[in-house]
C-alpha cells in the first residue's frame, strides 16, 4: 500500500486483521511504516548496501514523529548512496534493574503521587533485575507472580503484574524493546469487590478500643470512621488544612486521590479528637511520631484492635464503606453521601456533574453530624458499665455551641 504520509493519516492507520500492514510513503521512496494488528506502528527504510536490500528500523510512532522519522530515513538513504552508511552497533540493552529507576524518575514520579507504592510493587521481580530487557521472558514474570500467589498474596500478585506491565509498555514506547513479552498477560487471581462493613456492635467496640489505643493510631481510626475519608488523606492531615473556628478540614487537590479539593465538615466528636491531639513543635502533621512525616505501619495497631473487638476480617478501607452505608441507613440521600466521600462519579455524574457546582456543604455537615451522633450511641452502648458515667462527663457537648460542656 502506498500513499503520501501525513500526521493525520499515520494517526488513523490500522492493520488488516490478522496480518500486519506496510504503508510506503510516496513523498520519500523506500520509506514507510509497518502497522501490527495490536496497533503498534514502526518506521522503517530500505536501502541497498553491497548490492543487497537492507531494511533499517528507525523507531516507533508516536515516540518518533513522522517528520523525525522521514528526516532520519532521508539521512540513511543519502549515506547509503554515498557509500558511507554504517549501521551503528546496537547499544547493550539495559537490564530490568537499570530500567526501573529510569521508569520511576521519568514516568512514575511526574504522573503518579503514589510512585513509592509503584516502586514497592515491583520488588517481587528483584530476582529478574540482572536480566537484560531483551532477554526477559513471559515465563520469568509468570514464575514471580506464581510465587506471590503461593505465599497467600493473590491480590498483591495482580498489583505487581499491573506495575510491571506499565514498565514494559513504557520501554516499548521508548524503543528500548521491540516486543513486549507480557502483553495480554492476564492477572493470576480473580478479584471480588469487597462488601465488608462493620456491624453496629463491631463499630461501637472499635471506637471504645480506639479510645484505649489513644494517639496516634487510635485517633486515626476514629477520624476514619467519623469523616469517611481515605486512609492516606487522614494520616497525611496537616494543621494548616484545619479551620477549627469554622469546623472545616480542607483536603487540597494535591493530596486528594481524585485530584479535587474536598471540604470535610468536622462534627463535634471529630473536633474533640483534634483538640485533644498533641502538637509537635514546628511540625504541620497532625498524626506523626517524629514530626517530620505522617504515621505509617498500621499492622500492629490493627492487631491490637482485632484482639480487642474479636474480629480480624476487616481492613481500614472497610471503615469508609461502613461510614457510607451507615449514613445511608440513617436516611441521608445518596448524592449527599457521595459528596461526603468526594467521589467523582456516582449519583451526580456526566453533564450534571459539569454544571452542578454546588458544594453541598450544609448537607455534608448535617450528614456527618448525624453519623457522629449515631457512632457515639454505639460507643456508649459498647462501654463497660463502670466507664459510662466517666465518659458522659468527659465527652458531652453543648449542642447550641461549638464548646465542650
Amino acid at each position: 500500500m502506498k500513499c503520501k504520509l501525513n500526521s493525520k493519516t499515520v494517526e488513523h492507520l490500522k492493520a488488516s486483521e490478522p496480518k500486519r500492514t506496510e504503508v510506503w510513503d510516496t513523498a520519500l521512496q523506500s520509506f514507510g511504516i509497518r502497522v501490527s494488528p495490536t496497533g503498534r506502528k514502526v518506521w522503517f527504510v530500505v536501502i541497498r548496501t553491497q548490492r543487497r536490500p537492507k531494511r533499517i528500523t528507525i523507531g516507533t510512532y508516536p515516540s518518533i514523529s513522522l517528520r523525525e522519522a522521514r528526516d532520519a530515513a532521508r539521512k540513511i538513504i543519502r549515506d547509503a548512496q554515498l557509500g558511507v552508511f554504517e549501521k551503528k552497533p546496537r547499544a547493550a540493552t539495559p537490564t530490568l534493574g537499570e530500567t526501573i529507576p529510569l521508569f520511576i524518575q521519568l514516568y512514575a514520579k511526574p504522573k503518579n503521587r503514589g510512585w513509592k507504592r509503584v516502586e514497592g510493587l515491583l520488588k517481587p521481580f528483584e530476582a529478574l533485575f540482572p536480566l537484560p530487557l531483551q532477554e526477559l521472558k513471559r515465563s520469568d514474570v509468570v514464575r514471580a507472580l506464581d510465587a506471590l500467589v503461593a505465599s497467600g498474596k493473590p491480590y498483591a500478585a495482580n498489583r505487581a503484574l499491573s506495575a510491571i506491565k506499565k514498565v514494559m509498555s513504557w520501554t516499548l514506547d521508548r524503543g528500548m524493546i521491540e516486543v513486549n513479552p507480557i502483553a495480554g498477560l492476564k492477572p493470576p487471581a480473580k478479584e471480588h469487590s469487597r462488601e465488608r462493613i462493620l456491624t453496629e456492635n463491631e463499630l461501637g467496640a472499635l471506637f471504645v478500643s480506639a479510645d484505649a489505643e489513644g494517639y496516634p493510631f487510635g485517633d486515626v481510626f476514629k477520624m476514619l470512621v467519623l469523616t469517611g475519608q481515605r486512609r492516606g488523606e487522614v494520616t497525611g492531615m496537616r494543621w494548616s488544612e484545619i479551620d477549627i473556628d469554622r469546623s472545616i478540614w480542607t483536603i487540597p487537590k494535591a493530596r486528594a486521590k481524585n485530584g479535587q479539593t474536598q471540604d470535610v465538615p468536622l462534627s463535634q466528636e471529630a473536633r474533640y479528637v483534634l483538640e485533644s491531639t498533641p502538637r509537635f513543635l514546628h511540625s504541620d502533621y497532625v498524626f506523626t511520631t517524629n514530626g517530620t512525616s505522617p504515621i505509617s505501619g498500621f499492622g500492629r495497631a490493627k492487631d491490637r484492635l482485632d484482639a480487642a473487638i474479636g474480629v480480624t476480617d476487616w481492613r481500614t478501607h472497610d471503615l469508609r464503606r461502613t461510614a457510607a452505608s451507615g449514613m445511608a441507613r440513617l436516611g441521608i440521600a445518596p448524592h449527599f453521601v457521595e459528596k461526603v466521600l468526594n467521589h467523582k462519579s456516582g449519583i451526580i455524574s456526566g453533564v450534571a456533574a459539569v454544571y452542578n457546582r454546588y458544594g453541598y456543604d450544609k448537607e455534608k455537615r448535617e450528614a456527618l453530624d448525624r453519623w457522629s451522633d449515631h457512632v457515639q450511641k454505639l460507643r456508649r452502648r459498647s462501654q463497660p458499665a463502670s466507664n459510662k458515667s466517666k465518659q458522659a462527663i468527659c465527652v458531652t457537648y453543648d449542642k447550641n455551641s461549638t464548646n465542650f460542656a
